[in-house]
This record gives structure tokens, sequence and C-alpha cells, in this order.
């Protein structure tokens, strides 16, 4: 399969967990029988690695290769947290505990929580950065999507908004991978 097929397959698993965890309500019922949309954004991330493959080799393309790489590692980690927090079903004082004991945990709340998912963001933001010059919106589209993610989904708290915001982010690595051939990124 080539790495353009496997970075498309990618988005469209990331951006379906998205759509799972933008509404709330909604999210609990794919939590049955299993967790899908932990499954489908842990699927997603490993396939958008391939992003580290289908754009111009030079020194910001392997800055961005290796940033992306923590944040598919840390993305694994955090669903794994996930899948074990899932595993408690309905027992609210084993989801608390475990949450406390991650909160005191920072070698493992600071990678796979709070900085190291975000990672997988940056690094492809980082990759996008290689078009700001030939291709300045879709460039612009992941750069300033990336951030937005986190921000509609940690402090606004607003599952729409970081809906829109990961699709915004996605069309425009969508658009990036589709650019014309003929035309070189920037090296940076």
């Amino acid at each position: 399969m080539k790495p353009k097929t496997i970075c498309l397959i990618g988005l469209f698993f990331f951006v379906l967990s998205y759509i799972m965890f933008s509404n709330s309500a909604a999210f609990e019922y794919f939590k049955k029988p299993v967790d899908f949309a932990h499954w489908f954004n842990l699927i997603g991330a490993c396939l958008l690695l391939s992003f580290n493959n289908v754009f111009p080799k030079n020194r910001l393309n392997s800055v961005a290769s290796v940033i992306t790489v923590f944040g598919v590692v840390a993305h694994v980690g955090l669903c794994t947290i996930d899948f074990i927090m899932w595993s408690y079903g309905d027992n609210e004082g084993a989801k608390t505990a475990l949450s406390e004991h991650l909160s005191n945990t920072p070698s493992i709340l600071f990678p796979f929580v709070v900085v190291g998912p975000s990672l997988l963001f940056v690094g492809l933001a980082v990759h996008a950065a290689n078009f700001i010059k030939t291709h300045a919106i879709s460039a612009l589209m992941v750069i300033v999507g990336a951030p937005l993610v986190g921000i509609s989904f940690f402090i606004l708290k607003n599952g729409i908004l970081m809906l829109l915001s990961c699709l915004i982010f996605s069309l425009g690595l969508v658009l990036l991978l589709h650019r014309k051939e003929n035309r070189e990124a920037v090296i940076i």
C-alpha cells in the first residue's frame, strides 16, 4: 500500500475518533462493546506515522519526523490509559483512584497525558511548515488547526469546536498530500 493511502486511512480513523469524542452523550454509546473511539484514535495515530515518509526530506522534515514519532508513542500510552479506565466500567471509585494515581505520577502524566499526545499535532504542523511559502493556505490550516484542537478541548471544553479544529487540521494535511508534485517544498 502506498504511504499516501496509509496517511489518508490514518486521517479517516483519526477524524472518526474525534467525531466520537466531540459528542459526550454519543461517546458513551461508542464505548460498547469495546471502546471504539479510542481504538480508532489509536489506529489513526499509528497510521499517521506515514506522513514522515511522504513529504520532502530536509532538516525540518527530520525534526518533524522525530516529534511525530514521540507524539504517536504518547498517543499509544494515552490510549492504553484510556483502555484501562474504560475497563473499570461503572466503577467510579476505581476510575477516581487511577486518575489520582496518574496525577501524582509526573513520569506518566506529562509524557502520556499532558504534553506527549500534543506532539503528534506539533510534528505534523512542523511538517506543514515546509510548505508555508508554496502552499500557504493548506499549511496554515494544519499549523493553526493543531493548537486549536487542544485549546478547544482542554481550555474551552467545547467538543464541536474540537471536531471543527480537527477537520481543518486534517483537511490541510489532505490538501498537502495532494499538492501538485512539480512544486518543491521550501527548505527551512
